[in-house]
């Protein structure tokens, strides 16, 4: 694959197309929307808040001219805000070209979902677990369609996956949750393009990280922000390795990209490494299983 400077300039006309982002409202999430918008695809702005993703879609509307925006309330942290949601945009939608699952939250103090995963593995990987799954039919329908997981260098510093102890009932560390998390998010890819390819349908599922991006999920991480204004890319330079996986049409299976620059920290997005860990088959297909147990939701690929 060619490892040019890729920029917005390099997404396709996405014209007729449309993509589902979760956390759409800030962050890499709301320019991965506005570039979106800019080329043309009607986003379904999925968000926890309405009033964030109001103010959110008044700046994308500011920004970009004959923005097609539609706003939905979506709570991963709730399986059954999941499920309306997912019904909703089904309803809404025959199909759906891109899944962007954008949200998330990082590092922060012990707490539970509305059905008792920890936080961090119950937002960033559960609640969009079930999400894919839930719009399996609408991404089967439309052509060339993708699933976009946007994980973290994070998952570097997590080497397994405790299953006896998945939602962190012995002991808890912020940082390790995230970690796990993220880790999990490429397992998810991993065993989602395997299951794609045993299949036979036409889609494929990649993933992303922002390298070291300046926005609101690093609030719980004191030693972030005060590193930020050395270190630290803006949102729009944040949000490309999330749109060359979305867009890029010499993207494949599993493909992950992060960027260029020095430790992936920032710079032009390119194919980026993933750990030994994050490649393991077994072990993706054991966080699958758990996580079909757990939420109760199953595929049908």
């Amino acid at each position: 694959m060619t490892q040019q400077n890729w920029t917005v300039d390099n997404i396709p006309d996405q014209t007729g197309r449309v993509a589902v982002i979760t956390g759409a409202n800030s962050g890499i999430g709301l320019e991965t929307a506005r570039e979106l918008c800019r080329k043309g695809a009607l986003v379904v702005m999925a968000c926890r808040s309405p009033d964030k993703a109001q103010t959110a879609a008044d700046d994308i509307r500011a920004t970009v001219e004959g923005a097609r925006l539609e706003l939905r309330t979506l709570n991963l942290a709730d399986l059954s805000s999941v499920r309306t949601f997912a019904a909703e945009v089904a309803e809404a939608h025959k199909t759906v070209h891109l899944l962007i699952n954008n949200a998330g939250v990082m590092a922060i103090p012990l707490a539970r979902t509305a059905d008792g995963f920890e936080m961090q593995l119950g937002t960033n990987h559960l609640g969009h677990f079930a999400l894919t799954a839930l719009l399996m039919d609408n991404l089967k329908a439309a052509p060339d369609a993708r699933v976009v997981n946007v994980a973290s260098l994070a998952h570097r510093y997590c080497k397994k996956i405790d299953f006896e102890d998945l939602n962190w009932e012995k002991g808890y560390s912020k940082i390790g949750a995230y970690c796990r998390s993220k880790l999990a998010n490429l397992l998810f890819t991993q065993e989602l393009q395997r299951r794609f390819e045993a299949s036979g349908v036409g889609l494929i599922t990649t993933a992303a990280h922002p390298g070291w991006t300046a926005t609101n999920l690093q609030v719980h991480s004191g030693i972030a922000s005060f590193f930020n204004p050395l270190m630290a890319q803006d949102g729009p330079m944040g949000a490309l390795p999330t749109l060359r996986a979305a867009t890029d049409p010499e993207a494949s299976g599993f493909d992950y990209f992060g960027p260029s620059g020095l430790y992936e920290l920032k710079g032009y997005p390119r194919l980026a490494k993933k750990t030994k860990y994050a490649e393991d088959a077994d072990l993706a297909r054991q966080l699958w299983e758990k996580s079909e147990e757990l939420t109760g939701v199953s595929f049908q690929i």
